[in-house]
């Protein structure tokens, strides 16, 4: 009985045979089956739909997730291992500050722009800018509401430019560190619940102040009610980002504390937006030197007023 050996010796020699006599000849292998073409087409449509699926940010995108976490990232203490959160490009920055401007309905903020790579680039300088464009434009709208009065001593308060930071980045880096401890401890209770990570959660905090840059210089305007219209519109851009992103993280937990999160995520919102209009603009504080008595010699002494 003929082996496979014997097989596969019988046909290199038919080969060989067939090769010296007609060099041009074409020898087909029994162990390399051709491939159906309409395999090759299913393969194709295959690996476009995971293409598609991966731009959308839908559920075949974490595979990539699971491969980067495979990677072995370098120890805190060394330089790289911080060169990694800054490990962006223009466009990168570009595109997530479009897209908290602009949140598309429906869309996870994480999925679509921050999961493949989460910076703090983008969040540190925003806050950055975020913080002179308040002090600055609360300095200029005390000086213009005041301008023209006789009594007023315009006098620059560089003080406005420490509190604003204070109140931004803690903001910026508080909140998200206990909305973090929040959906881990609720992720032990409560299986299947979306998770993220708290660089995640950073990027996306940090990602929805750009708004408010804009809207800061727009507040030099002296009108009331133009403010507060400037600082609803900017409220609900950034705080839908929000909503839409963290709401897919407590939905399947127990109804009110989904519900409590996602008000409690909206009121700390709005608290940052109305407590810097409120602040820095609405109630300026005013340096107006107030002659209240003559002296001897002629001189005048004055008091200041707040």
């Amino acid at each position: 009985m003929a082996t496979v050996d014997d097989l596969k010796f019988q046909e290199f020699d038919d080969a060989a045979n067939l090769l010296a006599g007609n060099p041009d000849a074409t020898t087909i292998s029994i162990d390399e089956p051709s491939e159906n073409p309409k395999n090759q087409y299913g393969l194709l449509q295959d690996s476009r739909r995971e293409e598609d699926d991966e731009l959308l940010g839908t559920d075949d995108s974490d595979k990539t997730e699971l491969l980067a976490g495979q990677k072995k990232s370098a120890p805190f203490w060394t330089f790289e291992y911080y060169q990694t959160f800054f490990d962006v490009d223009t466009y990168q920055v570009l595109d997530r500050i479009k897209g908290s401007v602009f949140p598309i309905p429906g869309k996870n903020f994480v999925r679509l722009y921050i999961r493949s790579n989460p910076d703090l680039y983008g969040p540190f300088w925003i806050c950055a800018t975020l913080v002179f464009a308040i002090a600055i434009s609360g300095n200029l709208s005390n000086f213009f509401i005041h301008l023209g009065k006789p009594a007023y001593q315009y006098v620059p308060e560089f003080r406005k430019v420490s509190i604003a930071a204070t109140a931004i980045y803690a903001y910026a880096w508080l909140v998200p560190l206990a909305l973090w401890g929040f959906l881990m401890w609720r992720n032990s209770k409560v299986m299947n619940i979306v998770s993220y990570s708290f660089l995640e959660i950073v990027c996306v905090y940090g990602y929805s102040l750009f708004i408010y840059i804009p809207t800061a210089i727009l507040w030099i305007i002296p009108q009331k009610a133009v403010r507060w219209i400037l600082v609803m519109f900017a409220l609900c851009l950034s705080g839908s980002v929000l909503v839409m992103t963290f709401w897919p993280a407590v939905r399947d937990d127990n109804r009110r504390i989904a519900l409590a999160t996602m008000v409690t995520v909206v009121l700390l919102h709005a608290l940052l937006a109305i407590g810097c209009l409120a602040y820095f603009f609405d109630a300026p504080d005013l340096n107006v030197l107030i002659p209240t008595a003559a002296a001897q010699n002629g001189t005048i002494v004055a008091t200041k007023t707040q």
